[in-house]
């Protein structure tokens, strides 16, 4: 399996083997059913279909209930698709059987965790961009304190360049953390403990990735 979905629990720290003090993210991984197999014959390609978390089934609809009730399993929260599993998860792979944090990582593994990030809301160019603003008197600023100053050219161009840097919605997007170190896995627990910090709020669905 090349990763698993979980739930972003909190933060904690713990000590590495060195002695030095880490700064972690603890995830509930897991456990996953597995809804959909795909195939090279059928889809022309290779992947699997993981689902976590309950949803309640008068808010699931009819097209969901039927596919979850294919893998003879409860309508579920969140559906992750994995490609190109390896070979020693085929006989795993099969459509309802169930997927622990155990059978994907190890302690020592290195994982990309994805999530959503908090949401801002709209930002102004200081916080959004890290404009001077006070003080530093960023693009010809006179006495504005914290807006964005020139933003375009004079007769020409006469327009604004696209990508141009305004204030804006802040947040709220789908980030990739990459090589965070696995410093415990608690299976009892469907608990996962990595190096670092995740994006997303507490309970936020999380997946991560081998």
């Amino acid at each position: 399996m090349s990763g698993i979905i979980g739930k972003k629990i909190g933060m904690t720290s713990i000590y590495g083997a060195d002695g030095q003090n880490v700064a972690c993210t603890v995830i509930e991984a897991g456990p996953c059913v597995v809804t959909q197999v795909k195939n090279e014959e059928t889809d022309g390609y290779r992947a699997v279909q993981l689902a976590y978390g309950e949803r309640k089934e008068k808010n699931t609809p009819n097209a969901l209930k039927g596919h979850f009730k294919k893998a003879n399993t409860t309508p579920k929260q969140e559906v992750v698709e994995f490609r190109d599993f390896r070979e020693e998860f085929e006989d795993k792979v099969v459509l309802g059987n169930v997927i622990n944090v155990s059978d994907v990582f190890v302690e020592g593994d290195f994982v990309d965790a994805i999530g959503t990030s908090k949401g801002k809301g709209f930002q102004g160019v200081v916080k959004r961009h890290g404009f001077g603003g006070v003080g530093q008197a960023t693009h010809g600023q006179h006495n504005r304190m914290r807006a964005p100053g020139s933003i375009g050219g004079a007769s020409y161009p006469a327009r604004v360049f696209k990508g141009t840097r305004m204030a804006g919605r802040m947040g709220n997007d789908r980030v990739k953390v990459l090589n965070l170190k696995v410093m415990k896995v608690m299976p009892e627990k469907n608990l996962i403990v990595v190096s670092g910090s995740i994006p997303g709020a507490k309970n936020s669905i999380v997946v991560l990735e081998k």
